[in-house]
């Protein structure tokens, strides 16, 4: 069970164009939206191996304009429901997957790595909405493609409060520490159903249906693409109906790894548990701290360069 702490009393925040959405007529596009897209690679059309997913895979050149066309596809959503800012952040692998030259010139990218949000970086309380496109299962789902959270080399399981969590629940939750409400996700049927047992009746493209770890049936990408429209904007055309993903702070991290030597080693921080012998705890005051602890376990080595 997801343990939330008794809220400290927080400043009230204006949510971004809460009274016109409340106002304005139904289906009407909502003029001036700010949306915030963070786009991972796994959840695809048609990706189930590591042939699609890295510069050394055969098919990974021909995945980067199937992802970039669902960007594409997505943004296009968005304005048509009444965005006019867009922030996208390439947040698989190496974070540089986006064909640059095939997005529109007036929205913006967080490309590469380290960062302090991760597969948020940049977003913030002005946003009104966030989606999740080509999301995956986390790593303790058995039927999801290409399952895993944060490092399918490290980690066999994250935990934020005591509740295991993906990284469609890890994003949702950083954006949550800003107000901002996630409303639509796109990936395999395994994480559509993960995410909305988390965070509720988002809009969900489903892209394919798992039949293992690295098998699945999936739709075609110009079908995808149109799905991908067709829920951005269903969600986006019920903007009011959503909330944050909140997890009130203190957060307490449980990270546990596939080995020993990197429980041990964390274990000699200050701030850092040893709970058995492959998780430690951190406890954060909020998900950016979490993050940003996140974000050292994954990045540091001692020889890290200039």
């Amino acid at each position: 069970m997801l343990r939330f702490p008794c809220p400290a009393v927080r400043p009230v925040r204006a949510l971004p164009l809460l009274t016109l959405l409340l106002l304005a007529a139904p289906g009407d596009a909502q003029q001036g939206l700010k949306v915030y897209i963070s786009v991972d690679l796994e959840g695809v059309a048609g990706v189930v191996t590591p042939d699609q997913l890295g510069p050394s895979g055969f098919e990974y050149q021909r995945f980067r304009e199937f992802q970039t066309a669902e960007v594409n596809a997505a943004i296009a959503a968005a304005r048509e429901a009444g965005a006019t800012e867009i922030l996208v952040s390439d947040s698989h692998g190496n974070g540089e997957n986006l064909l640059m030259e095939k997005l529109p010139a007036d929205i913006q990218l967080v490309r590469a790595w380290p960062r302090p949000l991760a597969m948020m970086q940049g977003i913030d309380d002005s946003f009104d909405a966030v989606l999740l496109l080509g999301y995956h299962a986390s790593t303790g789902n058995p039927r999801g493609v290409r399952a895993h959270t944060m490092s399918s080399a490290s980690f066999t399981g994250i935990r934020l409060n005591g509740r295991a969590i993906p990284e469609a629940g890890i994003s949702a939750a950083i954006a949550g520490d800003f107000g901002v409400p996630v409303v639509m996700l796109s990936g395999d049927d395994a994480i559509a159903e993960e995410a909305t047992a988390l965070l509720g009746p988002i809009e969900t493209a489903v892209t394919k249906w798992s039949y293992g770890y690295h098998s699945a049936r999936t739709l075609m990408p110009d079908a995808v693409n149109a799905l991908i429209r067709e829920r951005v904007k269903a969600a986006l055309g019920r903007l009011a109906s959503f909330k944050p993903f909140r997890v009130e702070g203190p957060v307490t991290l449980d990270l546990s790894f596939k080995n020993y030597m990197p429980v041990e080693v964390l274990a000699y921080l200050p701030n850092v548990e040893r709970v058995d012998s492959h998780t430690v705890r951190f406890v954060g005051k909020d998900m950016t701290e979490v993050s940003k602890f996140m974000e050292f376990v994954t990045n540091y080595r001692i020889d890290l360069a200039p």
